[in-house]
C-alpha cells in the first residue's frame, strides 16, 4: 500500500517507521521541509538501532529506508496514494485545511485517517465534501512500541472503512480496537478512572502522592502510581484531557476533575519536563525520603472484627504469621482491633459495634500483589496503638521479610479499593454505553496503559457481586454520585454473568 503521512513531528515519524518497516511505501510530508529531513534522519537512526539490537536485519533496514519517500509538497498529486494519515497539531481548523487540500489533490479512492487524540472525528469529516471517506486512526507515542491503535468511525464514515483500517493495523503487527467517536475515545477515557480517583484521595488528605503511588504499585500491581504517571505524561496534558472528557460527557460525576490541578498547571508544576511536578526531578534532587520504619509491639494481642470471608482470611494469615489473635467475641482491654473495611469506614464500624475508638483501625482486605498492607487510622486513634497495629500487620506468613505497611486516613473503602472501584466503574460505563466491546476495552487498557489486567477482567477476578457490594457501600457511605454502581456491574451480578461478557443484545433476538 502507498501511504501518505502529513505531519512529520513525533507522531508522524513514528507512524512512518511503523508502516515502512511493515512493507508499505510511505510518503512523508510536512509544510516545513526541514521537518521532513529531520524525520527521515530520525527514522533511519531508529532502524539502525534496531539492527544493532538484533531486532532487524541490515537488509530489512535498507529496504524500509528505501520505502520512505520524502515529499516537498504535502498537497502533491498522487494517483497511487491509497491512504492518507494526518498527524498535524490538535486544532480543528488546521486539520480541516489539511484535508480540504488533500481532497482536491488526491483521487476519491484514497482513504483519509486522522490521528487526532482529542477532537471529534465527525467534526473533522464534516469539513470535507465527502465526509464518508474519513475515520480516526489514533496511534500512541512511541508508535513502534505502543502496539495498540484506536480505529474511530465518524458518524458518516462508510461501513467498509473501519474493517479495512483494522486489517491494515493488524497486518503491520499492532492490535486494533474499534471505538465510538466520543470524548477521549477509549484509552484516554478509561484512564480517567485511576487519576481522577487518586486526585480525589489527595483532596481528602487520605494519603500523600508518594503513599498513594506505593499502594497502587504494591497492592494493585500497577507498574507506575497515578502521580508518577501524571508527572511522566505532564500535568498540563493530563489536566486538559480530564477537563475535556468531563465536559464532553456533560459533567458526568464519575469523571469529575479535581480542584487541585489548575493552580499546579498555572505554576508550571507539570512533572518531569519542568523538573517539578508531584515529585522533584533532576541530578541535584535528593532521593525521596524512605518510609518510616515499622516500630511498635508485634506481640500485642489483636482482635479482628467480623465473621465474613475477609475477616476469616485476615485472621488466618495473622495467626499463621505468629500474631496473638484473640478468639473471643469482644476485644480484651489491651488488644488492638482490626476491621476489614469493604467500601465502609472504620469510624462507621466503631459506632455500629461500640468498638474502642482509640485502638480500632481499618485493614484493606484486598490481597496485595506485592508485600504491602494498608492500615487506616481515624481522628480518634491512639498513635501508640497505631504503631503496634502496624507492627502486627507487618508480620509475614511465609518467613520472608516483613510487609511494608502504609498508614492512611480513614476513608470509605481505603485507597486501593477506591482506585480499583473507579477503574472498573469507568470501564463498565464505557461498556454499558456501547462505546467499545468488553474485549476491546480490556485489550486497549492493558496495551495502551500498561495495567496488569484489563479493568473488566480485573473486576471479574474480584467477582461481580463483590464489586457491586463495594460500589454500593462506597455510594451509601459517602453519598458521592461518583461512586454510584454502574448498570453493567449491577446486571451482571444479578444475572450471574461475567463482567467481561458482552451479553445478549436485542438485535441478536431478531431473525
Amino acid at each position: 500500500m502507498r501511504i501518505r503521512i502529513v505531519g512529520a513531528g513525533a507522531m508522524g515519524r513514528g507512524i512512518a517507521q511503523w508502516a515502512a518497516s511493515a512493507g508499505h511505501t510511505v510518503e512523508l510530508s510536512d509544510v516545513r521541509a526541514q521537518a521532513v529531513t529531520d524525520a527521515l534522519d530520525f527514522v533511519t537512526s531508529m532502524l539502525e538501532r534496531a539492527v544493532a539490537k538484533g531486532r532487524m536485519s541490515a537488509e530489512d533496514r535498507a529496504a524500509a529506508v528505501a520505502r520512505l519517500v520524502p515529499l516537498d509538497d504535502p498537497w502533491a498529486a498522487g494517483e497511487d496514494v491509497e491512504l492518507v494519515i494526518e498527524a498535524v497539531r490538535e486544532d480543528l481548523a488546521t486539520k480541516a485545511e489539511v484535508f480540504g487540500k488533500l481532497e482536491r489533490a488526491l483521487p476519491a479512492s484514497a482513504l483519509f485517517a486522522t490521528n487526532t487524540s482529542s477532537l471529534s472525528v465527525t467534526r473533522i469529516a464534516a469539513t470535507l465534501q465527502d465526509p464518508s471517506r474519513l475515520a480516526g486512526l489514533h496511534f500512541f507515542n512511541p508508535v513502534p512500541l505502543m502496539r495498540i491503535v484506536e480505529v474511530v468511525p465518524g458518524a458518516a464514515t462508510r461501513p467498509e472503512i473501519p474493517p479495512a483500517l483494522t486489517a491494515l493495523v493488524e497486518s503491520c503487527g499492532h492490535r486494533a480496537v474499534t471505538v465510538a467517536d466520543t470524548p477521549g475515545f477509549l484509552v484516554n477515557h478509561a484512564g480517567r478512572g485511576l487519576v481522577t480517583e487518586a486526585l480525589a484521595l489527595l483532596e481528602e488528605s487520605v494519603a500523600d502522592p508518594a503513599g498513594i503511588d506505593r499502594i497502587a504499585r504494591d497492592v494493585l500491581g500497577l507498574r507506575m502510581g497515578p502521580f508518577e504517571l501524571m508527572d511522566l505524561t505532564g500535568l498540563d496534558v493530563t489536566a486538559a484531557v480530564i477537563d475535556s472528557i468531563w465536559q464532553g460527557f456533560r459533567h458526568e460525576d464519575r469523571l469529575r476533575p479535581s480542584y487541585l490541578t489548575p493552580n499546579r498547571v498555572a505554576a508550571g508544576l507539570h512533572g518531569r519536563k519542568t523538573g517539578q511536578g508531584w515529585f522533584a526531578y533532576g541530578p541535584d534532587v535528593p532521593a525521596m525520603a524512605p518510609e518510616a520504619p515499622v516500630t511498635g509491639r508485634a506481640d500485642r494481642p489483636v482482635h479482628i472484627v467480623g465473621a465474613c470471608e475477609r475477616a476469616t482470611a485476615l485472621r488466618a494469615a495473622l495467626t499463621a504469621a505468629g500474631a496473638v489473635v484473640e478468639a473471643g467475641p469482644e476485644p480484651s482491654a489491651d488488644a488492638v482491633v482490626l476491621v476489614p473495611v469493604w467500601g465502609t469506614t472504620v469510624a462507621g464500624a466503631v459506632a455500629a459495634h461500640a468498638l474502642p475508638a482509640a485502638r480500632t483501625f481499618g485493614v484493606d482486605p484486598l490481597p496485595p500483589v506485592g508485600r504491602r498492607r494498608v492500615l487506616a487510622v481515624t481522628a480518634a486513634s491512639d498513635p501508640a496503638a497505631a504503631r503496634d497495629a502496624r507492627a502486627v500487620l507487618a508480620l509475614a506468613a511465609d518467613g520472608a521479610e516483613p510487609y511494608a505497611v502504609s498508614v492512611v486516613r480513614d476513608t470509605a473503602g481505603s485507597v486501593a479499593q477506591r482506585l480499583l472501584a473507579s477503574v472498573v466503574s469507568v470501564a463498565a460505563s464505557i461498556a454499558e454505553r456501547g462505546l467499545a466491546t468488553p474485549a476491546d476495552i480490556d485489550l486497549a487498557v492493558t496495551t495502551g496503559l500498561g495495567y496488569p489486567v484489563g479493568p473488566l477482567a480485573w473486576g471479574e477476578r474480584i467477582g461481580a457481586g463483590r464489586m457491586l457490594e463495594l460500589s454500593r457501600s462506597l455510594y451509601a457511605t459517602t453519598g458521592d454520585p461518583r461512586h454510584r454502581p454502574t448498570r453493567w456491574v449491577t446486571e451482571r451480578a444479578q444475572l450471574g454473568l461475567a463482567l467481561t461478557d458482552p451479553g445478549t443484545s436485542p438485535g441478536a433476538c431478531l431473525d
